[in-house]
């Protein structure tokens, strides 16, 4: 059973596994909370079918680094390796 992190976290099992893996506090945080977190895999098009701007907007709720200037090619690639 995950341990209850409060009402900031809106998936805990989640949350932990994340750091578990080694993500920090905030970015396991943003992940955890995403909409859709609970979900795993499949339940989306892939990274190149989604618009520039759907995908700036990921990035943003991951709070990737440097996204503004990122072209589409480079947020999917940001995208997956975060």
């Amino acid at each position: 059973m995950a341990k209850d992190h409060g009402p900031s976290i809106k998936n805990d099992e989640q949350y932990e596994a994340l750091r578990d893996e080694g993500m920090s506090k905030s970015k396991a945080a943003a992940i955890s909370n995403a909409e859709g977190a609970s979900q795993r895999g499949g339940s989306s098009a892939p990274y190149e079918e989604w618009t520039k701007d759907e995908l700036y907007n990921r990035a943003q709720e991951l709070d990737i680094d440097g996204r503004s200037e990122m072209t589409k090619d480079e947020l999917i690639e940001a995208l997956r390796s975060d």
